[in-house]
């Protein structure tokens, strides 16, 4: 029950669209701007470097937020498996911005919100190596969706490999299960990037533009 009660956290999190409440704030919807899409990498497109940040800040702290709020909640009672409810609230935060119901489920692709999961599952040095691996392969192909694609494969094997160091502190079954969440969150990314991934095999996908709106 307690891992439903936590995906279901997660999710309501997740229905905060950063881009769109951005974009209806500056009388745009931007689900029908650039890619259609509600998340930072279009609001960064359509509307420019600081509605690209305020998205991914938004969108990132939002899956925080969540992990925070099952901590708080759950933190005294279930202190033996914390780290696997955090992980189903953040992979729950993550279904909430791909998959907004209110929204007609046309949401984002939940890079960011997993960028916030990341920094709240695992130590200061495996976030570092994600951030380093986005950004190096961003700044060198301007692609965000391979920068975004490598950063999801590069996050599961951290987890299995600090999970299987000891570092989530919880034995089998329990870290089995937040491997299969981070394998669930990868599928997700590459499926929410399955037209990216078409246009990179092709090389016809848009590069990324740092220039001001």
């Amino acid at each position: 029950m307690e891992r439903l009660v936590c995906v279901v956290i997660g999710y309501a999190f997740g229905l905060l669209q950063t881009g769109y409440i951005y974009g209806k704030l500056h009388h745009v919807d931007i689900r029908t701007q650039g890619s259609g899409n509600a998340g930072t990498t279009n609001a960064l497109r359509t509307l420019g470097p600081k509605a690209g940040l305020v998205t991914f800040l938004g969108d990132s702290f939002k899956c925080i937020f969540a992990v925070i709020t099952v901590y708080l909640i759950f933190g005294r009672t279930c202190v033996n498996i914390m780290p696997v409810l955090a992980m189903y609230a953040g992979m729950g935060a993550v279904m909430g911005h791909n998959y907004p119901f209110y929204l007609g489920f046309k949401g984002g692709k939940g890079i960011a919100a997993t960028a916030g999961l990341i920094a709240s599952t695992v130590n200061v040095w495996l976030v570092l190596i994600c951030l380093l691996a986005f950004a190096g392969i961003v700044a060198v192909t301007r692609y965000v969706s391979l920068g975004s694609l490598a950063v999801v494969v590069i996050y599961l094997i951290e987890v299995i490999v600090y999970g299987q160091m000891g570092g989530f502190g919880v034995q089998a079954p329990y870290v089995y299960e937040i491997y299969a969440a981070a394998v669930l969150l990868m599928l997700s990314a590459f499926y929410k990037h399955r037209e990216n991934i078409k246009r990179l095999l092709s090389g016809t996908e848009n590069k990324i533009s740092f220039g001001k709106k």
